[in-house]
């Protein structure tokens, strides 16, 4: 077993964080689709969600290839990310589309922070479903022709992308420290994945987008 490799429940933990992650994020980007205010915007996170689910399923067979459940591997996180989505619900589509550029953009973060630790090809894989860059920039056109129509929407959306911030570090970090569960696996097994750095490298990184958005941090 090389220096990366872990244990197959490890792997299969990890792969059931990011399964479940897909899964909410299917869940909630159709709904919030509804608060497009129109149907080009509506069909446009529509796809983003189609997407969402069909990288749910290519997880859900790799666990299954693995010989679990998927059901099982994502059980363990669902108290922690489940509240994060239901502690964040946006209130019109300018929040909707902050919440995805700034939850998703964590999550990406998060999740490349520790593939490294994963032998091939679940690392690969990992990767694979992390947003592309047309994410992003769809939510950033988005929340800018927000704040041009109204230069009031800068603060409130300000505010909001830095309650994303703290509500996604404080589930990260529960995450981090569940007893048995995937990520306090690789960060026992010889401090593979340095906690603190890691976070301080999503606050870092969250700035940058801020600010590419036109918001204060």
């Amino acid at each position: 077993m090389s220096e990366t490799d872990l244990p197959d429940r490890a792997v299969v933990d990890l792969l059931g964080l990011v399964a479940l992650g897909e899964l909410l994020a299917f869940e909630r980007m159709a709904v919030d689709a509804r608060l497009a205010p129109d149907l080009r915007r509506r069909a446009a996170l529509g796809e983003m969600a189609a997407a969402e689910i069909g990288n749910y399923r290519r997880l859900a067979d790799r666990i299954a290839a693995l010989g679990v459940l998927p059901d099982d591997a994502m059980a363990p996180y669902v108290g922690p990310l489940q509240a994060y989505h239901d502690s964040t619900e946006p209130r019109d589509w300018a929040e909707a589309v902050t919440k995805a550029y700034v939850g998703d953009a964590i999550t990406d973060d998060f999740l490349r922070g520790v593939a490294a630790t994963l032998a091939e090809p679940d690392r690969q894989l990992v990767l694979d479903v992390l947003h592309d860059s047309s994410y992003a920039d769809f939510a950033v056109a988005e929340i800018r022709a927000a704040v041009e129509a109204d230069p009031r929407v800068a603060g409130r959306l300000s505010m909001w992308a830095r309650r994303l911030l703290g509500e996604a570090l404080s589930q990260a970090g529960r995450v981090a420290a569940a007893e048995g569960g995937a990520f306090a696996a690789l960060v026992t097994r010889g401090g593979r994945v340095d906690v603190p750095e890691l976070f301080r490298r999503l606050t870092a990184a969250h700035t940058t987008r801020m600010t590419a958005a036109g918001l204060n941090n």
